[in-house]
């Protein structure tokens, strides 16, 4: 059995029912495939990154736990299948850091109440048809500055035949005078040898 430290990013719904049950729900998978939950505390309700499940914001839970390594792609699995674990980074430790244990227990007792998360931003799908309108917007306008450069596409456009022409030639050049060189080459190896 190797000690594990488990950071648990919780939806915010779910807390707001009742941390208890938000937390019963990481622990008990933990604890379905044959850990030993050593501590398992609230470490923080933060603001996201980016948005995640349609949230802005997510309770997070610190668990030291003991279990076997060959279960801990089973317990991903059913971490990443669970609807209330948003998100979760599970390291090996050397111990559980000191003050943990007591930060655990204080949670345990009976006067301890943990601060309501605040109303979370919703991303509506409304929300994120205008962001795609605003976007389509921006790539009208892009378009539409091409134009604006038209006439020297236009003289480019006459150039191009003649300037295909000239690379061609070139192009054609180097390749003629390694064939040439390569004739050379087999005729004075001929001519070695005879």
């Amino acid at each position: 059995m190797n000690l594990y430290e488990g950071m648990f990013l919780l939806d915010n719904n779910v807390v707001r029912e009742d941390w208890n049950e938000a937390k019963a729900t990481a622990t008990g998978i933990l604890e379905k495939h044959g850990a030993s939950v050593t501590t398992a505390r609230r470490w923080a309700e933060r603001s996201l990154a980016y948005t995640i499940q349609k949230r802005n914001r997510g309770s997070y839970l610190l668990v030291h736990f003991e279990a076997d390594p060959d279960k801990i792609s089973i317990m991903r699995r059913d971490l990443e299948l669970n609807e209330t674990v948003m998100r979760y980074l599970i390291l090996t430790c050397d111990g559980v850091p000191e003050g943990e244990a007591e930060l655990h227990e204080a949670e345990l007792s009976a006067d301890f109440s943990v601060p309501e998360p605040p109303e979370d931003h919703v991303v509506d799908s409304d929300e994120e048809e205008e962001s795609e309108e605003g976007e389509g917007a921006t790539e009208e306008a892009s378009e539409e500055a091409p134009a604006a450069d038209a006439p020297a596409e236009e003289a480019k456009a006459e150039e191009t035949p003649e300037a295909e022409e000239a690379k061609t030639e070139e192009a054609e050049a180097p390749a003629e005078e390694a064939a040439e060189a390569s004739e050379e080459q087999t005729e004075e190896k001929s001519s070695e040898e005879a």
